[in-house]
């Protein structure tokens, strides 16, 4: 595990999450998909907002599960909230928007997230 820094891109939001980024996804869904999301989820525990929540937008669709977070100043979705299936808690990492990684390196596993 691995302490990262991200956010957004004029920096009104800013994060601190721990992870192995071992399980990193690219999802095919009409919002993923337009907005070229690359996402590593986390349990809640693992992520510290630092700055930014009262800059946040929500936006929601299809099943309303996803709070996909934006800054409303640049617009930029660097984080969302969730649960998963077992009714966890779960952060959604964009990894575009952390700070030292090089996504050459990942793995990123394509889903099929056009079926939900």
């Amino acid at each position: 595990m691995q302490t990262y820094t991200g956010g957004c891109h004029c920096g009104a939001v800013k994060y601190e999450v721990e992870t192995d980024l071992a399980k990193v996804i690219e999802c095919n869904c009409t919002h993923c998909d337009i907005k070229g999301l690359i996402l590593s989820f986390v349990p809640e525990d693992k992520f510290k907002l630092l700055s930014g929540e009262d800059n946040l937008e929500n936006y929601q669709f299809n099943k309303k599960k996803i709070h996909h977070l934006f800054c409303q100043t640049c617009g930029v979705e660097s984080f969302g909230r969730g649960e998963n299936s077992k009714g966890e808690k779960l952060i959604a990492i964009n990894v575009r928007c952390l700070n030292g990684v090089d996504r050459s390196k990942l793995t990123i596993t394509p889903v099929d997230g056009k079926q939900y």
